[in-house]
């Protein structure tokens, strides 16, 4: 019947947990920004909002998003010991309980840094049910689910990028599911969020990365 709940809205995700929103949607937060910054982050801070801020301890958020950058699912068995095991990798997480102003009250603030020094910042939201969006990279207005396989392409901001991405994906055979560009200002750096409905070929990647005014691609398999 057109309108009824799924069997996933009625049970919610297998998990390790008290709370899908608190544990499950804070653990896929954590792999998320994880798959975003592209490797194992050897330092993260999160800032906790709303009532993520307020009962973190005993529903385990702080564990949960350790787990998630950890790599873990939500049903690893693992997220219960996820703080330690993050130190005994030498990886330093720092929370603190921050303000994010007029967004979802279980949301999260995450910057990341690989090894390399490179960096990420994630702004995301548990919308229940163990459901996420990632609403923000690096100030950068976005809307990712992580139900699509999804492309993030940082490029300068001129006219033929666009076209030169999609028309990649069309000789590939790669059908859109949904498309969004977001930049700062004008003629700077923009990011192309492109969710797909098939996986994304190793050269396709290799090829929208070689794209002149691209500078950096990512690509983010769905969860």
């Amino acid at each position: 019947m057109e309108g009824a709940p799924g069997v996933f809205d009625i049970i919610g995700p297998v998990m390790v947990g008290p709370s899908s929103s608190h544990t499950a949607g804070a653990v896929r937060l954590g792999r998320m920004t994880r798959a975003i910054l592209g490797d194992t982050p050897k330092k993260a801070t999160i800032g906790l909002h709303g009532s993520y801020a307020r009962t973190f301890l005993g529903h385990g958020t702080d564990r949960a998003i350790a787990a998630g950058l950890l790599g873990f699912d939500t049903d690893d068995e693992r997220i219960r010991d996820a703080l330690s095991i993050a130190k005994a990798q030498g990886i330093q997480l720092e929370f603190s309980l921050i303000d994010l102003g007029e967004v979802h009250p279980n949301s999260a603030l995450i910057t990341a840094e690989d090894a390399g020094q490179n960096a990420v910042t994630v702004l995301g939201s548990s919308v229940g049910g163990g459901e996420v969006v990632i609403r923000e990279i690096d100030g950068f207005d976005v809307e990712i689910t992580g139900h699509y396989p999804t492309l993030l392409v940082l490029h300068t901001d001129r006219p033929g990028v666009v076209a030169a991405v999609t028309s990649l994906l069309a000789k590939h055979s790669i059908n859109i599911a949904s498309m969004r560009v977001s930049r700062r200002r004008k003629g700077e750096t923009a990011l192309m969020v492109i969710e797909v409905d098939q996986s994304l070929p190793a050269d396709l990647v290799t090829a929208v990365q070689s794209l002149h005014d691209v500078v950096s691609v990512r690509n983010i398999s769905a969860f």
